[in-house]
């Protein structure tokens, strides 16, 4: 009896051995990699992995679409290759839902290749993607030659503040499509998401959306009611906070808006708001800018109350709006005195704002 125990646990032991889950960390023929770009407020991740050549033709011999039509790509190694989408996107034009997509791919010897997403995106390979069930999009593009790179790698190229190029890049051949988003909606979507989470009791959220939208001129009803909500604050004016940042938003907004009359009732509050000169200067730059130049210089006068007549920085920009407003010889004598009153290390920059006005 103890003799065929023995020879059974002989036989069992490599059995066992053999069924055991390795757990340990070793080094693997195709490395794991993520990357992620932000396009805009769009988070991209691609998470794959990247095999080597080792001398092989990859097309052929790896990729294997080019002999069996029906068999897909995972566009890497090991699980398919994911690529997820904080935002919803388009891809070479088309609509994709934010989401996590496993990303095959339909190889051809000849003519464009299929780019495929698939909402079941934790599949071992491609071998048993159903294309009916499981694909949500798929593009076709057509790849270029490109300089050899043993690694597979995504790289992402030519980007804009709303599109970039995703290419993969292997061997010799790099398969590329584009990625873009509706930049505005998908910024002003987040703001009011946003706006309604912690975010909805501090100024600089809701100045910072309201602000944004006037650069861009664009949703400037709604960024106009952001900006009275960072000056005037929520729910019985809680967190309210007027300052003369937030009041310089929304002056900006009435002006693009064309309320002129509401425009000169808000600069006159931002008079009792001149603690930050480098902000007063450059408010009363844009009035300049904008054709009101008697409302800079009034600003200007004003703030001589708060930092003195001898500011050489109100000076400066004082003399500019009267330079700017036609008052040529009076504007260049008072940035002349701009120039002499400013400390060592500013004389260049008044210097030169005297030399371009004459």
């Amino acid at each position: 009896m103890r003799k065929l125990f023995s020879i059974i646990t002989l036989i069992a032991i490599p059995v066992i051995c053999t069924a055991q889950f390795h757990t340990v960390k070793v080094p693997r023929p195709s490395i794991k990699v993520v990357e992620t770009q932000r396009l805009g407020i769009t988070d991209i991740t691609i998470d794959y992995h990247s095999p080597a050549v080792r001398g092989r033709d990859v097309w052929k011999e790896v990729v294997g679409s080019y002999n069996d039509p029906n068999l897909a790509w995972r566009a890497g190694a090991n699980i398919n290759t994911r690529i997820s989408f904080s935002t919803d996107v388009f891809i070479e034009g088309q609509l994709l839902k934010a989401g996590s997509y496993g990303f095959h791919i339909d190889s051809e010897e000849d003519g464009p290749w299929t780019l495929m997403f698939a909402h079941h995106d934790n599949q071992w390979g491609s071998y048993y993607l159903d294309r009916d069930q499981h694909v949500t999009m798929q593009v076709q593009v057509t790849p270029i030659e490109t300089i050899f790179s043993e690694q597979l790698d995504y790289r992402f190229v030519n980007r804009t503040d709303s599109s970039v190029i995703i290419a993969l890049e292997w061997e010799e051949k790099r398969i590329p499509f584009m990625v873009s988003v509706d930049l505005n909606e998908t910024v002003i979507s987040n703001f009011r998401y946003e706006l309604l989470g912690e975010n909805t009791y501090r100024w600089e959220a809701w100045n910072d959306a309201a602000r944004w939208c006037y650069d861009r001129n664009v949703n400037l009803d709604e960024a106009l009611r952001w900006a009275n909500r960072s000056i005037n604050g929520g729910y019985n004016g809680f967190a309210a906070n007027k300052n003369f940042t937030n009041l310089s938003t929304r002056a900006r907004i009435l002006k693009s808006l064309g309320r002129d009359e509401e425009l000169s009732g808000t600069v006159r509050e931002m008079y009792g708001f001149m603690d930050d000169l480098g902000s007063v200067y450059f408010f009363g730059l844009f009035l300049v800018e904008e054709g009101l130049w008697s409302v800079a210089e009034d600003l200007y006068v004003k703030g001589f109350d708060k930092f003195g007549k001898n500011n050489w920085v109100l000076n400066l920009g004082l003399g500019q709006a009267q330079y700017a407003g036609g008052k040529k010889k009076e504007g260049l004598k008072t940035v002349e005195k701009a120039v002499s009153l400013a400390p060592e290390r500013s004389k260049g920059f008044a210097q030169s704002a005297l030399d371009g006005m004459k």
